[in-house]
C-alpha cells in the first residue's frame, strides 16, 4: 500500500505511483518524496556538466566570473516556482519537483546538442529534452524496479514519482507532431514507446491542456532564464547596458524577439514600450564595471525583475480566478501580456549579445559535430562505449529502431565533458 497521502486539495489520484510502494518514514507528504528523489538523483547532479548559455568551465578573461550551468538554472528556477506556487496555493515540493526536473533530458551542449540528436533520431521518433525528461523519470534514472509479469525480469520505472509530479514537470503533454496549434511545432512530450506511463499520468487531464502547476514551472523557467541570463551576460562582459539607447541595437534586439521569442506580428513599438519601462526603473543596472558595488546593485536589479515578473502573474491570476488554492486543472496561471513581452526583450538582448557572437557559433558548429560523430561511432561500435545500464537496455532492444533509442538514451545522459572524452576514444585513430 501507499503509505503517504497528497496534502489538501490534491485527491488521492495525485498522489498515485505506477508502482505502488510502501512509505519509509511516515509523517512526509508524498510530494516530498517526490521533490527528495529528484534532488538526490544522479541526473540532477549531471546537469552541472552540461551547458545552459555559456560551456561549463568557459571563463571570461575580464570578470573571471563562473557562469551558470544547466544545474544552476534549475536550482534557480525551483527557488522561484516554489514561492510562486505557494503563494497561488499550490503544494511548494510539488512545484519545486517539477521545477528540479524541467531540464533532466536536455542533452551535452544544451539546445545544439538537442537540434542534433533530433537529427541522428529522425527514424527513431526524433529527440526532445522535454520527452527525455519524461523518459528519465519513468524509465532511465534507477530508483524502483518492478517484476515484468511476462518475462520475468526486473523493469526500471525510474523514479517511480506521482501521477501529480510527473503531470507537473511535462510542458508539452501530446507526442511528436500533434501539437494543438502548430502543427510545425518541434515541440514535444512523449516518445511512442513511453506512451503507457504517459496516458496514466493524463489518465483525467483535459485533452492537451497543462495542468496548473506545470504552468507555473514553465513561467518560473522562463523568469529565471531571462533575468539570469543578461545577468551573466552583463558580468562577462558581453552585454554593454548603453547599447539598449541606440535605436540600431534596439532595432536588432526587436527582430531576435519576433524572430524566436514572441508573435511574428508583433510590433516593434510594443517591444520599445517594454525595453522602456525596463530601463526607466531606479534600479536597473545602466552602467557595470565588476566592483564589489556594481555586482551588488546587478544582483538587486535580478531580485528587481524576478519580483516584477512574478508578481504580474500572481495578481494576474487572482483577479481571474479568485483568492482560493488554485491547483491541477482548476485554474489558468494568467501571465499579462506587457510582462511577457517584457520577459521576451530580456531574453532577445541575451541572445543577440552572448549566443549570437561568433566565438560561440564556431564552438556550436563543433559541438554539433561532436555530437554526429558521437551517434555514428556509437552506432558501430556499440556496445562498446555504453554504459552498463545501456549495454543491458540494448541486449533487450527488439530491433534496430529501440537499438537505435538506446543509443540516443547514452548520448543525452552525458555531460559537455564526458561527450568530448567518450568521442575522442570512440573516433581516435590507431
Amino acid at each position: 500500500m501507499e503509505g503517504t497521502a497528497p496534502p489538501p486539495p490534491y485527491d488521492p489520484a495525485s498522489a498515485a505511483r505506477w508502482a505502488t510502494e510502501p512509505d519509509k518514514r511516515p509523517g512526509r507528504t508524498a510530494f516530498q518524496r517526490d521533490r527528495a528523489r529528484v534532488l538526490h538523483s544522479a541526473a540532477l547532479r549531471r546537469l552541472a556538466g552540461k551547458t545552459q548559455v555559456v560551456t561549463p568551465g568557459e571563463r571570461n578573461p575580464m570578470w573571471d566570473a563562473s557562469p551558470r550551468t544547466r544545474l544552476t538554472h534549475s536550482l534557480e528556477c525551483a527557488q522561484v516556482g516554489r514561492e510562486l506556487g505557494a503563494a497561488l496555493g499550490c503544494d511548494p515540493d510539488l512545484v519545486e519537483a517539477a521545477c528540479l526536473s524541467h531540464d533532466l533530458g536536455h542533452p551535452p551542449f544544451g539546445h545544439n546538442g538537442e537540434q542534433a540528436l533530433n537529427e541522428f533520431a529522425e527514424d527513431c521518433g526524433g529527440f526532445e529534452g522535454n520527452a527525455q525528461s519524461l523518459r528519465l523519470l519513468t524509465r532511465i534514472e534507477p530508483k524502483r524496479f518492478v517484476t515484468d509479469p511476462e518475462s520475468g525480469d526486473l523493469v526500471s520505472v525510474g523514479l517511480n514519482l506521482t501521477r501529480a509530479a510527473l503531470d507537473a514537470a511535462t510542458k508539452y503533454p501530446w507526442p511528436r507532431g500533434a501539437h494543438p496549434t502548430d502543427p510545425a511545432s518541434v515541440k514535444f512530450g512523449v516518445y511512442e514507446d513511453d506512451r503507457p506511463v504517459f496516458d496514466w499520468v493524463r489518465a483525467d487531464a483535459p485533452g492537451t491542456r497543462t495542468c496548473f502547476e506545470a504552468q507555473v514551472m514553465d513561467w518560473s523557467d522562463d523568469v529565471a532564464y531571462s533575468v539570469h541570463d543578461v545577468e551573466d551576460g552583463l558580468h562577462a562582459g558581453h552585454i554593454d547596458p548603453n547599447c539598449l539607447l541606440a535605436d540600431p541595437e534596439r532595432r536588432a534586439v526587436f527582430e531576435v524577439a519576433v524572430g524566436r521569442y514572441v508573435p511574428a506580428d508583433t510590433d516593434h513599438a510594443e517591444l520599445a514600450a517594454a525595453l522602456d519601462r525596463l530601463l526607466a526603473q531606479e534600479w536597473w543596472p545602466h552602467g557595470y564595471d565588476g566592483s564589489a558595488v556594481a555586482q551588488a546593485r546587478l544582483k538587486d536589479a535580478t531580485s528587481q525583475l524576478i519580483g516584477r515578473f512574478c508578481l504580474a502573474a500572481e495578481g494576474a491570476t487572482r483577479a481571474a480566478f479568485g483568492t482560493g488554492r488554485l491547483t491541477r486543472y482548476t485554474a489558468e496561471l494568467v501571465v499579462p501580456r506587457e510582462t511577457r513581452l517584457e520577459c521576451a526583450v530580456l531574453k532577445a538582448v541575451a541572445d543577440l549579445y552572448v549566443m549570437q557572437r561568433a566565438e560561440q557559433e564556431r564552438l556550436r558548429a563543433d559541438q554539433r559535430i561532436v555530437v554526429a560523430e558521437l551517434a555514428e561511432a556509437l552506432t558501430a561500435r556499440a556496445p562498446d562505449g555504453l554504459d552498463p545500464q545501456f549495454r543491458a537496455m540494448l541486449d533487450r532492444a527488439g530491433d534496430d529502431r529501440a537499438r537505435k533509442r538506446v543509443i540516443v538514451d547514452q548520448i543525452a545522459s552525458l555531460t559537455d565533458a564526458s561527450a568530448r572524452s567518450l568521442h575522442a576514444r570512440l573516433t581516435a585513430h590507431p
